[in-house]
């Protein structure tokens, strides 16, 4: 039993932000049914290829990236333009916990499914909305899209080597960043507002917005503006606070090295037999080395081009001096410790045989999250659902499909 089996949860989004939040609440036990729409289900279906394979090496109908943010819900096929459509979506959000959706502002109004229509039939509902800008502001209206964010909410400013740099210029991150930390910030919030439910009995509205959430998480870099009034640059694989804090070149390719301290960068340089470079005043402390940096890290570079990129970590993990390799995810999933951890999964699905999932990382004592079903096929689990939870019957669900809104 997960920690949120007492809780349903209706997920009326698409694509990334909404059904990462929904599959995170679906990890911890909550049952999650997935609205789709008829015949084409939610895009991230056919943003492939890849898409997985049956046992014969045949592409199936299941695109990797919709795999990757749908397990542990039933999907159902509903078609909200319709009237009937409109009445399953009420008569499951009456009797649901939760309602996630990420339409245009004011879009569910037209279909008596916004908030204020919903806690008419369920005053304590939890209803999150997940859009680009949020539900007021002269932005509201327009679409969100992770990578226009990235740009406009400051990321890309700060990534991406320097511009005086080969290579140099703005760069998005390698995945869609902004969507995960808005489905992540929106499950901590929806759990928030399900304990103020239960001691209250009152449910709530809560407006989620990608780029609120890309300033947020700008972290410390929005913190250093906000002290300084300057905007920073773009580091590349540098650190804008701490030297030498990134990527160096060895014999055999590239590793990372994360020096935090006075005695680990005395503890690198001596395993480089450059020792007298701790004893250099211009590289005795982090602020000293910070502002010396365009002469130390060229002497670095040196210096590390000297061993293997493994040489290097086996010496450097001895005398405890934070680096790493740079893997690629073949490495990365075969290696000893993501193994240990069984981050990768496989499950039976209906129409691939079997599945690789990635495990979620929330790693609970008693309460422990389980992979209880693979991602759904489209409209998998309709007839279920509309007869286990609505109690629809075998005719009265043939008469929905009959007029196309299921």
């Amino acid at each position: 039993m997960g920690a949120l089996s007492h809780i349903r949860v209706l997920d009326l989004s698409r694509v990334l932000a909404g059904p990462w939040c929904a599959q995170n609440l679906a990890d911890l036990g909550a049952d999650v049914i997935k609205v789709e729409r008829p015949n084409v289900g939610d895009d991230t279906r056919h943003w492939g290829p890849p898409f997985a394979q049956n046992p014969q090496g045949e592409d199936t109908a299941e695109a990797a990236y919709f795999i990757s943010i749908n397990r542990n819900k039933r999907s159902i096929t509903v078609d909200i333009s319709t009237p009937e459509g409109q009445d399953i979506i009420r008569k499951l959000a009456a009797e649901s916990d939760v309602v996630i959706e990420n339409y245009k502002v004011g879009q569910l109004k037209k279909y008596g499914l916004d908030y204020d229509s919903l806690t008419l039939l369920k005053p304590d509902l939890i209803y999150c909305s997940v859009t680009g800008f949020g539900q007021t502001g002269p932005y509201a209206q327009r679409p969100g899209y992770d990578f226009i964010i990235q740009g406009l909410g400051g990321f890309m400013s700060v990534t991406g080597e320097a511009d005086d740099l080969p290579g140099g210029g703005p760069q998005k991150a390698g995945v869609a960043i902004v969507d995960l930390f808005t489905g992540m910030y929106a499950s901590s919030a929806i759990l928030a507002a399900v304990i103020h439910r239960d001691r209250t009995g009152l449910g709530q509205y809560i407006d989620m917005a990608l780029l609120d959430t890309q300033i947020a998480v700008m972290a410390n870099i929005s913190s250093n503006y906000l002290c300084t009034g300057t905007a920073p640059r773009r580091w590349g694989n540098a650190h804008p606070n701490i030297v030498p804090y990134q990527t160096f070149p060895t014999s055999d390719g590239w590793m990372i090295i994360a020096v935090g301290n006075d005695s680990q960068f005395r503890q690198f340089v001596k395993a480089g037999g450059q020792e007298q470079l701790a004893d250099d005043a211009r590289f005795a402390d982090n602020p000293s080395r910070v502002a010396h940096r365009s002469i130390l890290v060229p002497l670095l570079t040196e210096m590390t081009k000297t061993k293997t990129k493994n040489d290097w970590i086996a010496t450097l993990e001895k005398v405890n001096v934070p680096c790493g390799p740079i893997n690629d995810l073949e490495e990365v999933f075969a290696n000893e410790q993501v193994v240990s951890r069984q981050v990768q999964l496989q499950v039976p699905h209906p129409t691939a045989g079997t599945m690789k999932l990635v495990a979620s990382p929330m790693k609970l004592s008693a309460t422990p999250v389980e992979v209880r079903m693979p991602p759904p096929t489209l409209g998998q689990h309709t007839d279920e659902v509309l007869r286990d939870r609505l109690g629809l019957s075998a005719e009265a669900i043939s008469t929905l499909r009959q007029k196309h809104a299921i």
